[in-house]
């Protein structure tokens, strides 16, 4: 049977949106979590298993002289000491990068050192405890050289490629002639610190081998793609490589890539033939396993006198390691957003003796915009315009540079409603004219929200029985934002039954390859792949209905048939109709599989630029004697496509947000500038907000309906909050207290002068 789109007479079943779109479910995954029945990766403990402990250089750079091997091996307990002089052989070479995306590793291939924390041993034990003593014992001896850790001392390059494959630059127009057409120029420079993803759930694995096959319990977000990678790596058949993930504590980007700590753990595990647990501690997730790198962004604006932008230059200076080349794109964020005559976005890369950065929630498009909406607030204020007149005097009515229509773009009625929610109007233009009761300082910012709606190869399967049950399969991962949920219901809407009514299986590399949980990209293609595979279902029991004389469907071929509770119905008489169990049975058939895989409509890519957006206003109190900042108060309202399931898309769209304010105010990795180790590679240092950070939040879910972007009209709400959120607070912080504060995060000395 045809799977196309079409409005054609076939029998295939059509409708795709039922009773489950639009719902406000509560997660399939809740009570196992908050009964403590949820299984994470390290929760897993096979016969003979032993515990892996990674010791960490302390050094940035340098070489590792000596370890005291020998005092480590006679502790009790302790099976092997793996460093530099007995390391595995891998049969990939861990300095060359890993296709499609890897990055180079450390995996003891020799003693140089080339960052802190950069793994130079694993210690195995037969108890976590003897792993611990036995690494301590180790007692590392350095050669060291003077560390690079700043601007100051960095290297800085022009880069191949910016974020995952990008160009480094971009532009459109005649950028010099439209600064010279220009009334007004306003040029700042703004910062980003480098950033940790600090999920709850350390990085971990449990790696056991039987033979040449290879099973893992780990917390990944791209299965199938991880698999290949590991496969490469110890040289067997992909299919000989499982992963097992069912739940994940966090993830935000960085689980989505291979590291050296949990590769040298598989590779113990080979070695020694026993099953090795290896966990990371808090402190040992700064380094080895990704973060947000630093970025330094100059942002140059030519102005027209009735304040429209006639030119835009983003340049951005972003920090990456030594040996590798990721580099957060931040200038990007400039692209999509605010018409000019001419734009150009320009990266510089800087060589620090760091672990390699790597995506990590809204890579790029977060620090970027960070810049970019303090700067469009700096443009207003230079053109006497209210920040949201200013926007939507500047608004993009088609994709800036290349001109293409947008998909879907909402943004307007996401300026409007939020901008009602909060009440904007009261707001008074000057800064520093606002008090609360308390004599507090109050400030009211903005910041316009954008992403991309990427979409990833992906592929699920649906298997209706002859006894009426259904089962949908997809090798996904959910990582804390419900997406088993919402791919549920979309599975079970394409089948015209209730989410409850299907058993979902995914969290196994094993299913059919779901793609990669990441981009903001998940529930789109894993969604549109099990709403295919449900449809494929569907047309061939149509099949065997519709060519049946025996059946009420028989000769509905040209007429068309619908899903309706489990039956399948005539379209123009849907008292006319049969249950999936029936079609099967009378056809002596033990069930029918349906089997797809997700993609965009041919071009569709090509012609329509497509985005989610938003608009975010905060408003925040500022003590004018002791410069403490609190934000009090966050509206957000966003155009994302279809909404799934409103609960858990609110649910990610405050996790943003919050996002944003620990950007804004609190989040920054601290580096000793003499050692380059992370001072504050802790929960209890390294600052994120609790619940009496964010008091007040509120998400506007404005209705979008996007025909282009998805056959199911979905776009990611992952990252967006994020976007928007750090400029309206800094720009909140400055109507506040009349202070432009061009880093991140704002500090109490930054209101002081200090």
């Amino acid at each position: 049977m045809s799977l196309d789109h079409s409005s054609d007479t076939s029998a295939r079943p059509t409708t795709r949106y039922g009773s489950n779109s639009g719902q406000p479910l509560t997660r399939r995954d809740g009570v196992l979590k908050v009964t403590g029945q949820a299984t994470y990766a390290a929760d897993n403990h096979p016969a003979q298993l032993a515990y892996a402990v990674m010791v960490g250089a302390t050094i940035a750079r340098g070489r590792v002289t000596a370890m005291d091997v020998e005092a480590a091996s006679r502790h009790p307990g302790i099976i092997e000491v793996f460093t530099p002089d007995n390391a595995p052989a891998f049969a990939h070479d861990p300095d060359e990068k890993m296709p499609p995306f890897g990055f180079r590793l450390e995996l003891l291939q020799n003693h140089s050192v080339r960052y802190a924390g950069q793994p130079i041993a694993l210690v195995v034990a037969e108890t976590l405890e003897a792993a611990t003593e036995g690494a301590r014992l180790l007692q590392p001896v350095y050669e060291t050289d003077e560390a690079r850790t700043g601007r100051d001392n960095g290297v800085q390059f022009d880069p191949q490629a910016v974020g995952v494959g990008g160009p480094p630059s971009t532009s459109h127009g005649d950028l010099d002639a439209a600064f010279a057409a220009s009334e007004t120029i306003v040029e700042a420079e703004y910062s980003t610190p480098a950033q940790y993803h600090n999920a709850m759930e350390p990085h971990a694995v449990v790696a056991e081998w039987n033979g040449d096959h290879l099973t893992l319990d780990m917390p990944n977000q791209a299965l199938a793609m991880s698999c290949a990678s590991y496969a490469r790596y110890f040289d067997v058949p992909v299919e000989n490589v499982v992963i097992r993930s069912p739940f994940l504590g966090g993830g935000f980007g960085s689980k989505a890539i291979l590291n050296g700590p949990q590769i040298l753990a598989i590779a113990a595990a080979r070695k020694l033939k026993r099953p090795v647990r290896l966990a990371l501690t808090r402190a040992q997730m700064y380094g080895p396993v990704g973060h947000r790198g630093q970025t330094w962004q100059t942002l140059r604006m030519g102005l027209s006198s009735d304040g429209r932008l006639k030119a835009i230059h983003h340049r951005s200076i972003s920090a990456t390691s030594s040996f590798d080349d990721f580099l957060e794109p931040a200038a990007n964020a400039s692209l999509p957003l605010y018409a000019a005559d001419a734009l150009l976005a320009e990266h510089k890369g800087l060589r620090l003796d760091i672990g390699t950065p790597g995506p990590m929630r809204a890579p790029g498009e977060a620090s970027g915009s960070a810049a970019l909406e303090v700067a469009i607030d700096e443009a207003a204020e230079a053109c006497g315009l209210d920040p949201l007149e200013f926007r939507l005097l500047n608004y993009a009515e088609s994709e800036p540079g290349s001109g293409r229509p947008f998909s879907s773009k909402a943004l307007r009625e996401c300026y409007e409603r939020g901008a009602e929610a909060f009440g904007w109007k009261q707001r008074p233009r000057a800064a520093r004219t606002m008090r609360d009761d308390n004599g507090l300082l109050v400030g009211w910012g903005m910041g316009t929200a954008v992403f991309p709606c990427p979409m990833f190869p992906a592929q699920a399967r649906t298997t209706v029985r002859a006894d009426g049950s259904v089962l949908v399969e997809t090798g996904g991962v959910d990582m804390g934002q419900g997406a088993w949920t919402a791919l549920a219901q979309i599975a079970a809407e394409a089948l015209g039954l209730e989410a409850h009514e299907i058993e979902f299986r995914s969290g196994v590399s094993t299913l059919p390859d779901a793609g990669v949980a990441g981009g903001s990209g998940h529930t789109a293609s894993a969604g549109l792949a099990l709403s295919n595979s449900g449809l494929d279902a569907l047309a061939k029991l149509a099949e065997i209905a519709t060519n049946d004389p025996d059946s009420p469907l028989f000769g509905a071929g040209n007429i068309g048939v619908l899903p309706r509770g489990g039956r399948l119905v005539r379209r123009d008489d849907e008292s006319r109709g049969e249950r999936f169990a029936d079609i099967l049975t009378r056809a002596k058939q033990s069930e029918v599989i349906g089997e797809a895989k997700s993609m965009r409509e041919p071009g569709n890519a090509e012609k329509f630029a497509m985005y989610s957006h938003g608009a975010v206003f905060a408003e925040v109190k500022v003590d004018p004697d002791l410069g403490q900042i609190r934000t009090t108060r966050l509206v957000g309202a966003f155009a994302a496509g279809r909404v799934i399931n409103p609960r858990l898309v609110r649910s990610q769209y405050y996790g943003g947000m919050i996002w944003g304010t620990s950007f804004a105010l609190h989040e920054a990795a601290l580096i000793d500038q003499r050692t380059g180790r992370v001072m504050n590679a802790d929960l209890a240092e390294y600052h994120v907000p609790v619940n009496a950070d964010v008091p007040s939040l509120e998400a506007i879910l404005v209705a979008e309906d996007d025909p282009y972007v998805n056959a199911i009209g979905v776009k990611g709400v992952g990252e967006i909050g994020i976007t928007g959120t750090v400029g309206a607070i800094a720009n909140a912080v400055w109507h506040a207290t009349g202070r432009r504060v061009r880093h991140f995060p704002i500090h109490i000395e930054d209101i002081l002068g200090l």
